[in-house]
């Protein structure tokens, strides 16, 4: 039914759902169209809503997510029933792991079939099955309470501690009509949807009593921190104490990776050194070794070091998770660092000049021996010639946003390139999770309409590599990078059974991946040298076309899981 032809004075499902969504200023959908929601997918373009379509339903949960985390908007993720439902399900667990804002929507089976398991088309209990998985989940049965539930999932995504929410939408909702006027009535525009926590004075003295006292203070970025969007006092606070920081990977930016005061590069000096540090929007996971080990001055793996923590976080239960918080400062991260720049006397002392020094001399070391080992160039290229390069297009063109993942193509990216602005670095996060990629890469490039340069690893381009159709379709400003060393973590692994089929992380040598975009419409590129990679590359950020490159890189290049080899279980065993 469309608006010209509705029955006279009277409104259905879909539109209510597209009204709803336009209210509270969300104008654009990521999903995939399919039995119950295809004509709500067509009504929303008809209405001026933003409607990209991808191949995969994860990987228009991925999109959804990372818009989230962009706009401090929740981002709509659209799928069928069933298994259209459990494609997004990663997506939205990751998310809400993640702490990024989104809502999943998905049609479902009518409820009086499926509590009677009576085997209706996708018969499943989305609700049931989404609730342990995601911050909240709604159902909604009757046309009125559309408003009340769009709300309510709009308010759970992005108050508190963000994440994501399921909606779950009964396919004869959507034709279900009622008065135009009572329907618009039912409609709710959310109000402060995240409203700001003001931390306490008291918390806030403690916090700047050990800082204060600290001989080694160090502070450390999350991701947390680049979603608050408080960019300016967080460098001012930085900028003001005069503490080194160390940012997390998507908190990189937030100052330039090039400030004085970062210790990115001294980073196993400082963490086992400091006496005093001060997490912000940042977790003591396994991103941190739980703040436990040798990592941080402990003995083995169960010992904790000698540290004292200040933790800002908006969720009072994320304080103690591994370690004793000393200071626990809970509030939303804008308003706490505020209240912290503002208890900041002028006669504050910045920390001692040996412990500065120290780090100093180690970064100057450090980022001197990487620049040595960038200035090789091997033939075939490794990840260090392959990322000098890219190292030097982001340097040059700082606004454009970076999307990574992989093992090797992970971390020697996110180690080699350096950052120049607040959340133009968007990777795998909390769980390390494979095939964010592309979906990643299109809602960025949506969202902020800025150039984006995804930089996979081989592996992990195949788990999203079908959307790049979905970026020639759109015509979106996205250059892919392909890692190819012609496997999971290298192409040199060998099958020792002494059967034909290669070994179980081989891939085809060789394999020409610019040709799949090329299939599409767009620009594809094989690059087997530095300078080819140079060109294709700033090409591609000054034409606009979808691109992708593959760079061929030495298969012998990098080891088997990256940086966390010590959680191959057969290398752990090794270790002990």
């Amino acid at each position: 039914m469309t608006r010209d032809t509705q029955a006279d004075g009277q409104i259905d499902g879909f539109h209510l759902v597209i009204d709803a969504l336009k209210l509270n200023d969300i104008d654009t959908i990521f999903g995939l169209p399919g039995i119950p929601i295809t004509d709500l997918t067509r009504m929303a373009q008809a209405e001026g809503m933003r409607v990209i379509s991808f191949r995969h339903e994860q990987n228009a949960g991925n999109a959804a997510a990372i818009a989230g985390f962009l706009t401090q908007k929740p981002g709509i993720c659209l799928t069928v029933s069933a298994p259209g439902f459990l494609n997004g399900l990663t997506a939205l667990t990751n998310a809400t792991t993640n702490c990024f804002p989104m809502i999943l929507i998905s049609g479902s089976s009518e409820r009086e079939v499926v509590d009677l398991q009576q085997g209706d088309y996708e018969e499943m209990d989305q609700l049931a099955i989404a609730k342990p998985l995601c911050k909240a989940a709604f159902r909604v049965l009757n046309a009125e309470d559309i408003g009340v539930g769009i709300a309510r999932a709009i308010r759970s995504a992005v108050s508190g501690r963000p994440g994501g929410v399921y909606l779950d939408l009964p396919a004869k909702l959507f034709a279900q009509t009622m008065d135009a006027a009572a329907g618009k009535a039912s409609l709710i525009k959310v109000v402060d949807a995240a409203p700001r926590q003001i931390p306490a004075p008291d918390a806030v003295q403690r916090a700047l009593d050990l800082l204060k006292g600290a001989k080694k203070p160090l502070i450390i970025l999350g991701k947390g921190a680049a979603y608050a969007q408080a960019d300016a006092d967080i460098r001012a606070l930085i900028e003001k104490t005069g503490i080194p920081y160390l940012p997390m990977s998507m908190a990189k930016g937030i100052l330039p990776d090039t400030h004085e005061q970062s210790a990115a590069a001294a980073r196993s000096f400082v963490l086992p050194e400091a006496d005093v540090v001060m997490l912000i929007g940042a977790r003591l996971n396994w991103l941190l070794s739980h703040g436990k080990g040798k990592t941080w001055g402990g003995k083995d793996h169960k010992a904790w070091g000698n540290q004292k923590y200040v933790q800002i976080d908006i969720s009072p239960t994320e304080a103690d998770s591994n370690v004793a918080i000393d200071a626990p400062v809970v509030g939303d991260i804008g308003s706490c660092v505020s209240a912290l720049l503002s208890g900041i006397g002028s006669n504050w002392a910045k920390p001692p000049s040996d412990w500065l020094g120290a780090i100093a001399e180690r970064r100057t070391k450090n980022i001197a021996k990487m620049a040595e080992t960038l200035k090789k160039n091997p033939s075939p290229m490794n990840f260090h010639s392959a990322l000098a390069v890219v190292r030097d297009v982001f340097k040059a063109n700082p606004e454009t946003i970076m999307v990574n993942e992989g093992a090797n193509a992970l971390d020697f990216t996110r180690s080699i390139v350096d950052m120049y602005l607040p959340r133009k670095r968007l990777d795998v996060g909390t769980w390390g999770i494979m095939g964010i990629g592309m979906g990643f890469a299109v809602a960025a490039a949506v969202v902020t309409k800025k150039p984006v340069i995804a930089i996979e690893g081989d592996s992990a381009f195949g788990f999203s590599g079908m959307e790049v159709e979905t970026i020639c379709r759109y015509n979106l400003p996205v250059c892919v990078v392909i890692m190819n060393n012609n496997g999971v973590y290298g192409g040199m692994d060998v099958n020792k059974s002494g059967s034909a089929d290669v070994a179980p992380t081989v891939f085809v040598k060789g394999a020409r991946y610019d040709k799949m975009m090329e299939a599409f419409g767009g620009v594809g590129v094989n690059a087997t040298t530095p300078q080819e990679l140079a060109n294709a590359m700033n090409e591609a950020l000054k034409s606009g076309k979808p691109t992708l490159i593959n760079a061929v890189i030495d298969e012998a290049a990098g080891t088997e899981s990256g940086r966390i080899t010590s959680l191959n279980p057969q290398t752990a065993a090794k270790n002990k």
